[in-house]
C-alpha cells in the first residue's frame, strides 16, 4: 500500500521500504539517519505518517463505548484533549496502543497503528455489534467512520512551533501538549493535535486526502527537513516510547509495559472495561516481569537479545529494542525483565554478538522530552 505522498518521497529522493503492509521512506537522499535524528532534535523535521488508521467514532454512547475497548478514563476528559491508550484482548493483552482524542461527549478521534490495521478494524468492527444490540447500544447506537487515504503528518523538533506558527494566526501557545484544534493553516482548516513520537515538542496534522500533497509541500520549506523512519525509530527509543510488534503484543499487559498511568484512577477501582480482571489482578499483585531502560557497554543489543543474571547465570528477560543513540552516544535498549532484577542501578549482563555485556538499568526516557505544556 501507498500514502497519498508516495509520489512526493519519490520525486524527494527517498529509499522506499516495507513497513507494516506500506512502502515508506527510510531516509532521503544521501542524508544519513543521525544526521536526520539530530536535525529534529535541534531543529524541526516532518514525518509522513498516512500509514496510521485515522477513525471517529459517534454517537450518544460512544464514550461508554471506548471506555469499554479501553481501560482510560474519557468521561472525564476534557474536548479537544487526548490520552494514549490501549485496546486490550480478555486476557488484558495489548491488542493495540492508540491516541484517543475527544472531540465531544459523542464524537472523538482514534489513531491507532499500520501494522495492526487488519486486526483492529476487525476488533472494532466486532465489538460495534456487540454493543450496538446490546441495552447500551440500543440506549444509543455508536457508529465508526475510517479515514481512509487521509494525510497525516509530524511536524516535530524544538523550532515546529515557530516555524507552524508563521503559516496560522490561531495562537499557538494556547495548544498544550495533549490538547488538539481545528487550525487555519493557509487557507486550509486542519485538525493539528499537540505530542508526537520523538520526545519534542510537535504537531500532528491530519489532511483531507484532496489537501495532503499541497499541505504537505507548504508545510516543507527550510528550516524543515524531510524524515525517514530511520530517525523515527531511534527518537522513539531515546524518548523511551513503544513500537508495537516491538515492545508491546497481545501476550503483554499495560502493567507489564509500564503503561499503568494510562489506566484511569476510578476505573483501577471499577473496572468495567475488556481485560480488567487480568490487569486489576496486576495492579494488586504485581506483574511477574516489567519493561525497562538499559544502557549497555560495548556494542549494541537487538531486538531478542537475551539479559542475564550480573553473574550471567541466570536468564532474566529479553531486549526488544536496541540502537546506538545519536543524542547520548551510548547503546540504549528497552525490554522486558523478571521482578525484583527491575530497579533503576541494577547491574545485568546482555547477550551481544555471543558475549556478554555488562548494562545497568536506566530510567526512560533516557532523553529529556520537550514539550510544551504552556
Amino acid at each position: 500500500m501507498k500514502t497519498g505522498l508516495y509520489d512526493f518521497h519519490i520525486a524527494h529522493q527517498a529509499k522506499m521500504v516495507p513497513f507494516a503492509g506500506y512502502s515508506m521512506p527510510l531516509s532521503y537522499g544521501n542524508v544519513g539517519q543521525i544526521v536526520s535524528h539530530n536535525h529534529v532534535r535541534h531543529s524541526v523535521g516532518i514525518f509522513d505518517v498516512g500509514h496510521m488508521v485515522q477513525s471517529n467514532f459517534r454517537g450518544k454512547t460512544a464514550t461508554e463505548f471506548l471506555e469499554w475497548l479501553t481501560p482510560s478514563s474519557l468521561a472525564s476528559l476534557k474536548p479537544y484533549s487526548s490520552t494514549l491508550s490501549v485496546l486490550l484482548n480478555e486476557q488484558g493483552g495489548i491488542i493495540d496502543d492508540t491516541i484517543v482524542t475527544k472531540h465531544a461527549p459523542d464524537a472523538f478521534y482514534v489513531v491507532t497503528n499500520a501494522g495492526r490495521r487488519d486486526e483492529d478494524l476487525a476488533w472494532f468492527k466486532q465489538k460495534l455489534e456487540e454493543w450496538n444490540v446490546s441495552d447500551n447500544g440500543k440506549a444509543g447506537p455508536v457508529e465508526h467512520e475510517i479515514l481512509d487515504n487521509w494525510g497525516l503528518v509530524a511536524l516535530q523538533g524544538p523550532e515546529a512551533a515557530s516555524y507552524l506558527q508563521s503559516l496560522t494566526s490561531f495562537d499557538l501557545t494556547k495548544l498544550t501538549f495533549g490538547t488538539s484544534a481545528f487550525v487555519p493553516i493557509e487557507g486550509f482548516n486542519l485538525h493539528v493535535a499537540r505530542g508526537g513520537y520523538t520526545g519534542e515538542d510537535g504537531f500532528e496534522i491530519s489532511i483531507p486526502p484532496s489537501q495532503t500533497v499541497e499541505v504537505t509541500k507548504l508545510l516543507c520549506k527550510p528550516p524543515v527537513q524531510l524524515i525517514g523512519l530511520g530517525a523515527r525509530d531511534s527518537l522513539r527509543l531515546e524518548a523511551g516510547m513503544c513500537l508495537y510488534g516491538s515492545d508491546l503484543d497481545e501476550t503483554t499487559t499495560p502493567v507489564e509495559a509500564g503503561l499503568s498511568w494510562v489506566i484511569g484512577k476510578e476505573r483501577k477501582e471499577n473496572g468495567g472495561f475488556i481485560g480488567a480482571e487480568e490487569v486489576l489482578r496486576q495492579l494488586k499483585e504485581g506483574p511477574a516481569r516489567r519493561r525497562v531502560g538499559l544502557v549497555i557497554e560495548g556494542a549494541p543489543a537487538r531486538h531478542g537479545a537475551i539479559i542475564f543474571s550480573s553473574s550471567g547465570t541466570e536468564q532474566i528477560g529479553t531486549v526488544t529494542s536496541g540502537i546506538p543513540s545519536p543524542t547520548l552516544g551510548k547503546n540504549i535498549a528497552m525490554g522486558y525483565i523478571k521482578t525484583g532484577w527491575h530497579k533503576k542501578g541494577t547491574e545485568v549482563q546482555v547477550e551481544v554478538r555471543k558475549q556478554l555485556r555488562k548494562a545497568v538499568l536506566t530510567p526512560m526516557p533516557f532523553s529529556k522530552p520537550n514539550y510544551w505544556r504552556g
